[in-house]
C-alpha cells in the first residue's frame, strides 16, 4: 500500500472506479436490494430493512468488485500473488483465467478443502499454509519468484471497487439511516463506508460486524492503529490475520462502530437464511447476525440497509448447521 492515506479516496476516485467495474469484462452485477417485508425473515425491531444480495454475484461475493478495478489498473498478463480464504482468491482466479495471467492463491489451512479445489480449477496455484503463515509466504513469492501482490482487502483500488457497492446502495435507498457491514480486513466496510459518507450523508450510521474469535478491526480500534491477531472463525472469509492499514484509516473515519457476533449467533444467521431460501455462506451472514440479535443499536422507525456480502458455502458446510 506504501504511503497512500485516507485522504487519497475523495468521492470523484470512486464514481470512476463505479463506472470501471460496472464496465468491466468480468460481468459485475449490479445486485438486487430487497425488502425485507417481501421475505419470511424474523424481525424484533419495527424498521424498514433492504438486504443486499451480494450473494448472487457472478463469482458468489461482492470480492468481483474489487479485483475487476484491480486487474483494470495493472498489466493483466501479469504474474500475481494473494493470499485468501476462499471469495477473493475465487474472483481473483476468475480474473486470472479471464486475462490470462499467472497466479498463485496462499490459504489458510483452516479453509474449507473445497474452496482451494475450486479456485484450482481455474488454472491458478494454491498452496495452504498456517494463517500465522500467510504473509511470510506471499512476501516470499514477491522476493524470490518476482510476483506482484493483489492485496485483498489492503488496497486503494480494491477498495474503491468495492465502493461501488455503497454507490448501488444509495441508487435504491437515498438516505439510510443505518447501514450494517460485515468486516474481516475492512477492504469491503471501508469501501462501503467511504462512498455513503463521501456522498454527503453525513447522518447515516454506518456498523462494521466481526466474529468474536477474528475481531481485528473491533482490536484496532481499541488500540488505534491495525492489529495483527491469530483469529479463528467458522467466518473463515472475516478472518484473516490483521485489519489492513488504509480500511483502519478509512474506518476510523467513517464507521460508527465494530459490532461483535458469535459464532453460534453465525451458524444460527445461516440456518434461518437458507430456510427463507437465501444461500449464504457464514462471513456473508455477520451484519443479518448482528440485526436478528438486536446488536445495532436504536433501530426503531430507521430506514437500514443489511449486506448479504457472500454464498459460496456447499453442501458439505450446510450440513453442520442447525435445521
Amino acid at each position: 500500500m506504501g504511503d497512500v492515506s485516507a485522504e487519497a479516496v475523495t468521492l470523484d476516485l470512486l464514481r470512476e472506479a463505479r463506472e470501471r467495474v460496472r464496465s468491466s469484462p468480468l460481468g459485475v452485477i449490479n445486485t438486487p436490494m430487497i425488502p425485507w417485508c417481501q421475505t419470511t425473515l424474523p424481525l424484533n425491531v419495527s424498521c424498514s430493512v433492504h438486504i443486499k444480495m451480494e450473494n448472487m454475484q457472478r463469482t458468489g461475493s461482492f470480492k468481483i468488485r474489487g479485483v475487476a478495478n484491480q486487474f483494470s489498473r495493472r498489466p493483466r498478463r501479469g504474474c500475481f500473488v494473494t493470499l485468501s480464504a476462499g471469495n477473493y482468491g475465487k474472483s481473483f482466479a476468475y480474473a486470472s483465467k479471464h486475462y490470462g495471467s499467472k497466479g498463485k492463491v496462499v490459504m489458510p489451512e483452516t479453509a474449507p478443502e473445497s474452496r482451494a479445489t475450486l479456485i484450482q480449477s481455474f488454472g491458478v496455484e494454491v498452496e495452504r499454509v498456517p494463517t500465522s503463515s500467510l504473509m511470510s509466504v506471499v512476501n516470499r513469492c514477491v522476493q524470490e519468484n518476482n510476483m506482484t501482490l493483489l492485496h485483498p482487502y489492503d488496497d486503494l483500488d480494491l477498495i474503491a471497487g468495492h465502493a461501488s457497492l455503497g454507490l448501488e446502495v444509495l441508487e435504491v435507498v437515498p438516505e439510510p439511516d443505518v447501514v450494517v457491514v460485515c468486516c474481516g480486513g475492512g477492504g469491503l466496510l471501508s469501501g462501503v463506508a467511504a462512498a455513503i459518507k463521501l456522498s454527503g450523508l453525513n447522518k447515516t450510521r454506518i456498523y462494521g460486524v466481526e466474529p468474536e474469535g477474528a475481531c481485528t478491526m473491533y482490536q484496532s480500534f481499541i488500540e488505534k492503529k491495525p492489529v495483527w491477531m491469530d483469529a479463528k472463525s467458522i467466518a473463515s472469509g472475516l478472518a484473516p490475520p490483521s485489519a489492513g492499514r488504509l480500511p483502519f484509516e478509512l474506518c476510523r473515519l467513517y464507521v460508527e462502530q465494530i459490532i461483535l457476533v458469535s459464532d453460534e449467533e453465525i451458524k444460527a444467521a445461516v440456518s434461518t437464511l437458507f430456510r427463507a431460501g437465501l444461500v449464504v455462506e457464514p462471513a456473508g451472514s455477520a451484519a443479518f447476525a448482528a440485526l436478528v440479535n438486536n446488536k445495532v443499536p436504536d433501530l426503531e422507525g430507521k430506514k437500514v440497509v443489511c449486506i448479504l456480502s457472500g454464498g459460496n458455502v456447499g453442501k458439505d458446510e450446510l450440513a453442520n448447521f442447525p435445521d
